[in-house]
């Protein structure tokens, strides 16, 4: 990111005061300050900036500022493509000659480099309405990890926080989920949520504290500079009645404005309506953070200039979250904990919303993280990212007991608001549970192929699952290059029907390893039935048939 600080000398004059040239990088964020000799007695409170960004077609974007402590405002902004912007300046003091009404130049070059998120620019719903794209229509594999509490100093920076990035790039992660410091499962400002400058919030949420966000805005830039982009949780949704609508929308303007010019997806709350686990007004609690959540919706896409997607961490459904569902750009879920016994809630919570309308992508944003009550592991984990994607899912998020809630060697989190805990390993140990790598293994499978265009087909086979026996096999097809298979126990051999009069390449992988066991080429009968040999071994595994030119 380059960063241009710009002192602003007073100015007792009327009109624009132009300022000097700025450089850029398309798709990369960009940053200037103005500062002003003028004192205020609450700056945060009194005084907001923003910058009104010219393109070169003459559309204009609102860009909110920051305040970034003192007396300084800062703006950061991702110009989407090369050119020439103009930039002026708005200061709801309009007296205030610092702040208000300076123009400038942005000269932006194109960006060279290998990040796809600055190659290829923001992230977007893509036309089909069921999986995520960048900006010049490259799509975008969601294959998250879910770092909730990632932003206090218990995930240490720069060493922790490096060290569990680069792993998960390794193994072929695109997105991390993290919540912006006013975190689940503690009271508000508990000394686990802080980072090395404290709380995101002074304790009567009277203040923003900018040194916070200025050690997470490291963590951030790091993620987008390893090329992962950042699902950031605003909150938890029980701060929604614990704070108050206007502040919930000062911090959302806030996250927007620091955090918008990276490459990000706006998550508004973490099981958003869910009431604070310990309120003796749940039921009303709940209602105020449902209607809360639809108005914030509303809130963040008229504020963001980026136009990044929405959604809500639910309960169960995002669309269950708020008043209107159109709000949302995606719906996430969240499917329950219990192992195997998740298995057939998750099926149908997917189906249900890929049915439902407005038609919008579906992920899974959380299922029985691995390790969690000595259980979920790494074969349930196979199997809740293969029945997902195999089902419809836009996308699909991993988690693992210890990472969520950043448990150390030396501190292990302890017990929650209900007088529990839910234990776990320590993160850098959990981060090596196998569940993680054998998921980036699935996607590297079927990154081979063209997956955004893959359909749900599972009436091609035989066995298939069913809503009376979730534990038979799924099946998808890519049109006119795969039909890809998870059979979750390997009993009983494939009988494919419908395939086209061609021949394929089959073979068996193996989704812990990502060892393959050839076939060989095949022709389907007349009928369009081709019976599959037996498994190699009783386990589960994936059957591809490659279409060959």
């Amino acid at each position: 990111m380059k960063t241009l600080a710009i002192s602003a000398a007073a100015d007792a004059g009327v009109g624009p005061v132009f300022g000097q040239d700025r450089v850029g990088t398309s798709c990369m964020p960009t940053e200037w300050s103005y500062t002003t000799g003028k004192q205020y007695s609450d700056p945060f409170n009194q005084v907001d900036v923003d910058a009104i960004i010219t393109l070169q077609s003459g559309q204009e974007e609102r860009v909110p500022g920051f305040w970034a402590g003192g007396s300084t405002w800062r703006v950061r902004y991702a110009p989407p493509g090369p050119g020439v912007y103009k930039i002026r300046s708005a200061c709801n003091d309009t007296a205030n000659h610092d702040l208000n009404d300076r123009v400038s130049t942005l000269h932006v070059d194109v960006y060279t480099g290998q990040n796809p998120h600055y190659k290829h620019g923001a992230l977007r719903v893509a036309e089909d309405r069921r999986h995520f794209q960048h900006a010049d229509g490259t799509p975008f594999f969601w294959l998250g990890d879910t770092w909730w509490m990632g932003l206090c100093k218990r995930l240490s920076w720069p060493d922790g926080f490096e060290t569990l990035t680069a792993d998960r790039v390794q193994k072929g992660f695109t997105i991390v989920q993290i919540v912006a410091g006013l975190y689940p499962d503690m009271e508000p400002f508990d000394a686990r949520g802080a980072n090395e400058a404290g709380f995101p919030w002074e304790p009567d949420f009277s203040c923003i504290n900018p040194a916070y966000f200025d050690m997470a805005d490291v963590r951030i830039q790091h993620l987008a500079d390893s090329g992962l982009a950042a699902c950031i949780v605003g909150f938890w949704g029980y701060f929604i009645p614990r704070m108050g609508m206007p502040k919930a929308k000062q911090h959302w303007r806030y996250l927007i404005a620091r955090w918008g010019a990276y490459p990000v997806v706006w998550c508004l709350a973490g099981e958003g309506t869910m009431p604070y686990y310990l309120s003796k007004t749940k039921e009303q609690d709940a209602a105020i953070q449902k209607h809360g959540l639809t108005e914030l919706a509303r809130f963040v896409r008229s504020t963001d200039p980026h136009h990044h997607p929405i959604t809500i961490h639910p309960p169960n459904s995002a669309r269950l979250c708020v008043d209107d569902p159109a709000v949302l750009d995606f719906d996430m879920l969240q499917t329950g904990h219990s192992d195997r016994q998740s298995i057939p809630n998750t099926i149908e919570t997917i189906n249900r919303s890929l049915a439902a309308n407005p038609k919008m992508p579906v992920l899974v944003g959380e299922v029985c993280y691995e390790g969690i009550m000595e259980a979920s592991r790494q074969e349930v984990q196979r199997f809740m990212f293969w029945s997902a994607i195999l089902s419809g899912d836009g996308g699909h998020t991993y988690g693992a007991n210890g990472i969520w809630q950043i448990n150390t060697r030396q501190q292990p989190y302890g017990m929650s608001p209900h007088g529990h805990s839910w234990g776990g390993p320590a993160w850098d140990i959990a981060a090596q549970l196998p569940g993680s790598g054998q998921l980036g293994l699935a996607k590297g499978l079927l990154t081979r192929y063209s997956w955004w265009k893959l359909e749900p087909k599972s009436d091609s086979i035989e066995p298939r699952w069913s809503n009376t026996d979730y534990w038979q096999p799924f099946a998808g097809a890519i049109p006119g290059e795969a039909i890809i298979v998870f059979s979750p126990m390997g009993f009983k051999a494939i009988t494919f029907h419908q395939l086209q009069a061609a021949t394929y390449k089959a073979f068996f992988f193996n989704p812990s390893d990502g060892t393959e066991v050839q076939v060989g080429n095949i022709s389907p009968d007349n009928g369009g039935i081709w019976k599959a040999p037996e498994f190699p071994i009783f386990r589960d595994w994936v059957i591809v048939l490659e279409h060959k030119a």
